[in-house]
């Protein structure tokens, strides 16, 4: 684990190619190519790169368009000049994650003024690529419940303590805020008893559907920018899923409860609370973690601990209102 955390961390120009192909983008098409048959080339070329009088990179030319445009063309005339590039100060785990964001096959290596120096070429990392992928997935799963993957690995005990505790501070602050709104229902309960035995079994549905709103939420946000337009875009596709299980889910757990205790009210309670609760929860982990992105947050971070708590707070408020309702009116 080390030597890959060392190597991942060395510079990138020390792992990257110097055999890359360079032509002038002054040339036309004919002298490119009788210049390249004159010059010993490597056995697999990725880009042509083209540079001017100076060295300075200027643009990119794909083979294909070498070999297909017209021989008095300029080679200024089809390179693509928007060229991405890498500093020589890079590392190679700079590169990883450029493989992985950008999925090019090459990328180009330049110093302070532009010149290009080296080739980094996705084949000489496709180990460190696998690393830094398996990485990104175990971090996403720890920064989930609050935690950094990186911070785990490399600090202290008491550091792992500090980076974790707040985050259980806000589980334990969404727990005593459910108890607090129990509280307010407490007379109520103490009549219905019936009806504090299916807490456990709403509240689990409402976190489960949660959860899996925002994890799908966190995976269509990964590198993209969030807006207003594509949330409610997002949430109304989510709306007829959790409709659906809502409903489905309400239905199953009304009639076991039914079945067991025999009150019909207490059933529809029960079915209508998890219909509504999971709609609401669904709702909320695809708006939170969105309203945390736009405002430049971590939503994997964020969101966890606040769409848990959000999500049992409403639901409890649900359950007990609609509860008290059809208890009051039967």
């Amino acid at each position: 684990m080390a030597t890959d955390t060392t190597r991942l961390q060395g510079r990138l120009l020390d792992h990257a190619s110097r055999d890359f192909v360079a032509i002038r983008d002054a040339d036309t098409v004919a002298q490119a190519l009788e210049g390249l048959r004159t010059r010993k080339l490597a056995e697999r070329i990725v880009y042509f790169y083209a540079t001017d009088g100076g060295g300075k990179l200027v643009g990119v030319v794909p083979t294909r368009a070498l070999l297909m445009a017209a021989s008095d063309r300029k080679i200024a005339d089809i390179m693509v000049r928007n060229v991405v590039t890498l500093p020589d100060t890079a590392t190679v785990s700079d590169a990883c994650d450029f493989f992985l964001k950008r999925r090019f096959l090459a990328i180009p290596i330049v110093d302070a003024e532009g010149r290009i120096l080296a080739v980094a070429d996705v084949g000489l990392f496709t180990d460190d690529i696998q690393s830094a992928l398996e990485r990104r997935e175990d971090s996403e799963l720890f920064q989930m419940i609050g935690l950094h993957l990186e911070t785990a690995r490399k600090t202290s005990p008491f550091a792992g303590f500090l980076s974790r505790f707040p985050w259980l501070l806000a589980n334990i602050a969404g727990g005593l805020a459910c108890a607090v709104v129990a509280a307010r229902y407490e007379k109520f309960l103490a009549v219905a008893v019936v009806i504090s035995l299916f807490v456990p079994v709403v509240l689990a549905l409402s976190e489960s559907v949660s959860i899996q709103a925002m994890t799908l939420t966190l995976q269509k946000l990964r590198g993209d920018k969030a807006d207003w337009g594509g949330v409610m875009k997002a949430m109304g596709a989510e709306a007829v899923t959790a409709t659906m299980l809502g409903t489905a889910c309400g239905v199953l757990v009304g009639l076991a409860a039914w079945l067991w205790r025999g009150q019909l009210d207490v059933a529809v309670v029960i079915a209508a609370t998890i219909a509504a609760s999971m709609l609401t929860a669904c709702m909320i982990g695809v708006a939170l973690p969105a309203v945390v992105k736009m405002l430049r947050g971590d939503p994997k971070i964020a969101a966890g601990p606040i769409v848990l708590a959000t999500g049992d707070i409403v639901t409890l408020i649900f359950y007990f209102n609609l509860a008290m309702r059809a208890v009051s009116t039967s």
